[in-house]
């Protein structure tokens, strides 16, 4: 086994790593850190070092680490069969019955399952649908998407467009034309500090309005959402806002994606963020709960609405010309029923509900009144606490402190993991579904300490 000191070279040396300071992490000024392994909501890396990881890798550990009944199902399949294509009509019982059964715990409106490896290309495969689906109903200039500053939705050129953060903007010559972006449903950071939730709401649909009247409504074709904003700042919307939102989208014939990458398959407190906030989404973009990171696989979920018009296309014009080599992969499928099995059996969905609550509502009562806490938001088992230099009137720190990573590296001291999220200094909280209550104080133990030896 080769020591940890000579994989950090050739870490160094040959690996290039996403979301990193490349030039930083080349000179050895930032660690690298070798995973060994995992058990429920820990991770051991090389050193022995044991660490409670309260972000489940990237918000998509779901049941855990070391379940063995997903890591047995995974090499059953690989012995039996390891790769097969889904082209023209060619299924496994694994990709088959993976798709049955996210059909059976999706929303009642949605019809069919294409599989893709990450939610990155899911949301490719959802704008690609979206434009062919306008070409289909005779409307090409029906193309536009809108997203919001702020939302996450990935790392492509079309999904880096989707994402609303600059960083994964800036000098990669993106948003391309085809995306404009609207106002995030972030009530803390309103512009105007005397509206109420339900006027903020009740402005973000009318901002969307202004936007696809400015635009031209024969030019927008489809509007995607996160149910809850992740990456951008885990910011629940505002009461009332999806509701409104929906009423503008069917006033001007706009599909809706709901991207549920992170809330799909329990995050919430219910199988579906779609379904908690009563989103009709036209599609659903599903990855990491769906297998809880134990094999790549993502999926578009396409609604009764959107499939007749696929069906009819292909009447029209032949076998639909998208396809990846590894969809559907037997692996990656194996791995999802494998794992849907487990979040049912574990009653995971209700533990993230019941447990969610309890975290949101203990790091609340922890930190809440600290004066540079400006808020502790969360739903589920999503939970941020936001930090502020000054409440009232609210300000926020210099970027250059770095006040959330270094409240992250404080947590990390102390064995815990948490996420500094981007555009503010905000610390995120996203741990496995299985998490206890006992476990969670020790998480907000050590909030509160890193807090204050930052902060005071």
């Amino acid at each position: 086994m080769l020591n940890t000191d000579q994989l950090a070279e050739w870490d160094r040396e040959n690996f290039f790593h996403p979301s990193t300071h490349l030039a930083q992490h080349a000179r050895g000024e930032t660690p690298t850190r070798v995973i060994s392994s995992g058990d429920g909501v820990h991770i051991t890396d090389r050193d022995g070092r044991r660490m409670l990881d309260a972000f489940a890798g990237l918000y998509c550990v779901n049941v855990g680490y070391g379940r063995t009944e997903i890591a047995e199902a995974i090499a059953k399949q690989a012995h039996e069969l390891a790769y097969y294509h889904s082209y023209v009509g060619h299924g496994t019982e694994a990709s088959i019955t993976l798709a049955k059964m996210i059909l059976d715990r999706a929303p009642d409106n949605m019809s069919k399952v294409y599989f893709g490896q990450s939610g990155s290309d899911a949301n490719e495969t959802n704008i690609k649908l979206v434009w062919y689906y306008n070409n289909i109903l005779g409307r090409p200039e029906k193309k536009k998407i809108i997203s919001r500053w702020r939302g996450y939705h990935g790392s492509g050129l079309m999904t880096g467009s989707l994402t609303g953060l600059e960083l994964f903007h800036k000098k990669f010559d993106l948003p391309l034309s085809q995306v404009i972006h609207t106002e995030a449903p972030y009530y803390l950071r309103r512009k105007d500090a005397a509206m109420t939730p339900a006027e903020f709401a009740a402005d973000c649909a009318a901002k969307l309005e202004e936007l696809i009247l400015a635009e031209g409504p024969d030019t927008v074709a489809a509007f995607i959402g996160e149910p809850v904003l992740g990456t951008g700042g885990i910011v629940p919307p505002p009461e009332g806002y999806w509701e409104a939102i929906q009423a503008v989208l069917k006033k001007y014939d706009i599909l809706l994606i709901a991207d549920e990458v992170v809330t799909g398959f329990g995050r919430l407190g219910s199988m579906f963020g779609s379904g908690h906030y009563g989103i009709e989404a036209d599609i659903i973009t599903i990855a990491k709960g769906l297998t809880s990171a134990y094999a790549p696989l993502s999926g578009s979920i396409v609604s009764d609405k959107v499939w007749k018009v696929l069906e009819n296309g292909t009447d029209e014009n032949g076998p639909i010309g998208h396809g990846w080599t590894y969809s559907a992969h037997p692996i990656g499928a194996a791995a999802g029923v494998a794992n849907l099995n487990l979040i049912d059996e574990m009653g995971l969905v209700d533990n993230a509900g019941k447990t969610g609550r309890y975290l949101n509502t203990a790091l609340k009562n922890a930190l809440a009144d600290h004066p540079n806490v400006a808020e502790v938001r969360g739903e589920g088992l999503m939970c941020a606490v936001e930090l502020a230099d000054t409440k009232e009137p609210l300000g926020f720190f210099d970027p250059s402190r770095k006040i959330g990573p270094s409240i992250s590296a404080a947590m990390a001291s102390r064995d815990v993991i948490a996420r500094a999220m981007p555009q503010g200094d905000i610390i995120g909280f996203a741990p496995p579904l299985c998490i206890t209550e006992a476990e969670v104080d020790h998480v907000v133990d050590v909030t509160v300490k890193a807090v204050s030896e930052v902060l005071g």
